[in-house]
């Protein structure tokens, strides 16, 4: 309900802005536009992953999911490489595959041997899917390894798939202590968080098992006694999207767009923290079923001051001293947070900055779902790491037609304009 509430704490915004000015970084390259309609196939950016080479790091690649466009690979040049459709309805009144977020998993043991995988939450059909990575092989670099038998995520049967309160958030962890993969993965228009282990199947497929839940809270105890919970549509709680795990130590952050950022450990076990509220915490708000948005009352001033509603794409930059940021998108206001990565200062604001226009057909970064950042070299062209965003409005636009797409953009000059 990102919509509904820019009205109401637009001034504070622009307040915020005009005292605190973020620092705007130019991207290098972009990816071919996609549009969301039936002229352009119903492809959707959304969340990008980043496949280090490590054979030949200039041969990397972009891995990122177009919902039921399927799934997208680019070089470092931006350009496609690959495109893999999403999978059919199961019939004819049931939903197609729509592919959300994407995340990587590198040697996992299959029984065809170890292979580096792009993992994906398919939406429509309620499962995760496998693709493994091979840059050479003949075709695209992107082959399905999924088995047919693998278990639907959250529903019980296919009246519930249709439903759509399914597999959507993504982030992937394997836990140093015992070598096992997981995916962590969160359910639309709910606050749970499941937590699955990766498992091979025969024929060089891979599987999963549910391992546990997680629900986070849809109502917050306010300061001045009174119970809050985020407007939404009747029936809908404040659902987790963003969603990456700090391999150092096992942590999880994870989005709940209208809340704030979430710290939790990654396998589900101890009590969630709440390290950053959106500035749209607290507010009350009323749905309208005829304008199909919620109208907000006053800002009561219980939000944070950082990240303005939907809290999205969140990624990490990890740095050779154990150092670094978490990264999140701030899509209200078409900015990026940094926090320190380091949970003994409870993951302190370090500052922010934007995704702006380099100039002629480059744009930047506006309403941005999705974000992965990788802090290593990558050839010539990132010697310093890579940051990718998606951009929700690609411009310039064609008349009313959604344009998405994805921003390239050097690692090295974000580090420095947050280290500065």
């Amino acid at each position: 309900m990102t919509t509904a509430f820019v009205a109401a704490t637009s001034t504070a915004s622009a307040t915020a802005t005009a005292a605190e000015p973020l620092p705007g970084i130019t991207p290098r390259a972009e990816t071919p536009v996609l549009h969301d309609d039936d002229a352009g196939g119903n492809a959707d950016a959304d969340d990008p992953a980043i496949w280090r080479n490590t054979a030949d790091p200039a041969r990397s690649l972009v891995i990122a999911t177009a919902k039921e466009g399927g799934l997208r690979a680019y070089d470092l040049d931006a350009r496609p490489v690959q495109s893999v459709a999403a999978p059919p309805a199961q019939g004819p009144d049931d939903a197609p595959g729509r592919f959300n977020n994407v995340d990587l998993v590198r040697g996992l043991k299959l029984s065809s041997g170890a292979a580096d995988l792009a993992v994906t939450s398919d939406r429509g059909h309620d499962k995760l899917r496998f693709y493994r990575i091979d840059r050479d092989r003949s075709g695209g670099p992107l082959t399905d390894v999924t088995d047919p038998a693998a278990p639907r995520v959250f529903s019980a049967d296919q009246d519930e798939v249709n439903e759509q309160r399914t597999a959507y958030g993504l982030a992937t962890w394997q836990d140093k202590a015992s070598g096992r993969s997981y995916a962590l993965v969160s359910q639309r228009e709910r606050t749970g968080v499941a937590l699955l282990e990766l498992l091979p199947a025969s024929g060089g497929k891979v599987t999963y098992r549910k391992v546990r839940t997680l629900d986070l809270p849809s109502s917050f105890r306010l300061p001045n006694g009174t119970t809050w919970s985020p407007c939404a549509e009747p029936g809908e709680l404040p659902q987790v999207e963003g969603m990456v795990v700090d391999p150092a130590n096992g942590t999880l952050y994870a989005g709940q767009e209208d809340v704030g950022i979430w710290r939790m450990r990654a396998d589900l076990t101890g009590k969630p923290e709440l390290v950053d509220k959106v500035r749209e915490y607290g507010v009350p708000g009323v749905y309208d079923e005829e304008t199909e948005e919620c109208e907000a009352g006053a800002d009561p001033g219980y939000g944070g001051k950082r990240v303005t509603a939907d809290v999205e794409g969140l990624t990490l930059v990890h740095e050779e001293d154990g150092d670094g940021y978490l990264l999140a998108s701030s899509q209200g206001d078409n900015t990026f947070a940094a926090y320190d990565r380091e949970r003994s200062d409870r993951n302190e604001y370090e500052g922010g900055f934007r995704v702006t226009p380099a100039g002629g057909a480059l744009d930047g970064s506006e309403e941005c779902d999705g974000a992965a950042a990788l802090n290593e070299p990558l050839g010539s062209k990132y010697p310093n790491g890579l940051l990718v965003v998606q951009d929700g409005h690609d411009a310039p636009g064609d008349g009313d037609r959604p344009a998405t797409n994805f921003k390239f953009v050097d690692l090295g000059k974000v580090m420095k304009t947050l280290d500065d």
